[in-house]
């Protein structure tokens, strides 16, 4: 079998291969269950092996990149297109092959094992701040029902808890034991979101790269941690404006006839990081209209002319060019004397 390219639809148990010559033809289509994959690709010689950028692509990359096979993972968006009418497990694996053939197809880098462990860390504190969050809000709105206010923020979540625990406030006392439950919950989260913060930053120290971010203004060990731990390879991308625009920090294009279209911000990419780097930056922009900005600095002339949920945007786009630079040519940030 002259088989040059494999197309693989992952799966639980039951996975679907596709593998086609040099020229596009179909040389096999079947079936492989979960514990006859490594052995059919180990019995199978070196050729390129496609599949969707999904859940468990990363370690079926690595394990069969050590059988000798060339390893390539395609966004899940930019196979869809090649899917031919009806949609099943042997038409995604013949569409993943095809996708994989394109010449200016886009692919992902696989991550290691350690990149993979940094994500799992940031992605579970992500969780548990959500679930806290849910609980203040749970509180704070269950207490507003007997007459309770308090105003919205963690900062204020001792009134809330003080509101439970206090003896003299008119609470039933069903509603004050499921809510004594709720602030249960919530000192537990708090204390694991603190456990896993001393990892995070215990990661961000010992990274050199991670180490160099955060000489960003707006950038700390979080979203440093996050952007090693998320983001491809800078050799990705040509430019920094092209991971930018990976982040969704770019505006949409609608042009055609030659006349240039721009709308509001993409959005598209990594939402986690674009996140990040525009909380960031309103930090970073909140404390320059509070302590005044450098005379003549290019944050000074935008906010004294932009709205500033505009300025904050417009410069988490220049901290993702800042941070393309950084981990594409190292070194560490600089700010100038005067930004042009």
């Amino acid at each position: 079998m002259n088989v040059s390219m494999i197309g693989l639809d992952l799966a639980k148990n039951v996975f679907q291969v596709h593998g086609a010559d040099t020229a596009g033809a179909v040389v096999f289509r079947k079936q492989l269950r979960r514990d006859k994959m490594l052995a059919f690709f180990a019995g199978h010689p070196a050729c390129v092996v496609a599949m969707e950028a999904c859940s468990s692509a990363h370690y079926w990359a690595r394990e069969i990149g050590k059988l000798g096979h060339t390893v390539r993972l395609i966004a899940p968006a930019y196979v869809k297109p090649f899917v031919k009418r009806q949609k099943n497990d042997a038409a995604d694996a013949e569409a993943i092959c095809e996708a994989a053939q394109r010449p200016t197809m886009r692919f992902v880098t696989v991550k290691s094992e350690e990149q993979q462990a940094s994500a799992a860390v940031f992605r579970a504190r992500d969780l548990l701040v959500r679930q806290r969050t849910q609980t203040i809000n749970a509180l704070r709105g269950h207490l507003a029902e007997y007459g309770q206010i308090v105003a919205q923020g963690p900062t204020h979540v001792t009134r809330l808890v003080w509101h439970v625990e206090d003896p003299r406030s008119k609470l039933p006392e069903a509603a004050r034991m499921a809510l004594a439950i709720l602030v249960d919950t919530l000192k537990s989260l708090d204390q694991r979101i603190q456990k896993l913060d001393v990892e995070i930053a215990r990661r961000a120290r010992e990274d050199e790269d991670a180490r160099r971010l955060v000489t960003i203004p707006g950038v700390g060990p979080i979203t440093a941690t996050a952007l090693i731990a998320l983001a491809p390879e800078a050799a990705g991308f040509k430019r920094g404006r092209d991971f930018a625009a990976w982040l969704g920090l770019t505006p949409l294009q609608r042009s055609t006839g030659g006349k240039q279209k721009l709308g509001e911000t993409s959005k598209m990419g990594e939402r986690t990081l674009r996140r990040l780097l525009i909380i960031g930056a309103s930090a970073v922009v909140l404390q320059a209209r509070r302590r005044g900005t450098p005379e003549g600095s290019w944050l000074g002339r935008m906010l004294a002319r932009k709205p500033p949920m505009l300025v904050t945007v417009a410069l988490a786009n220049k901290m993702a060019r800042i941070v393309w630079a950084l981990m594409a040519n190292g070194g560490v940030y600089k700010a100038p004397a005067v930004a042009a």
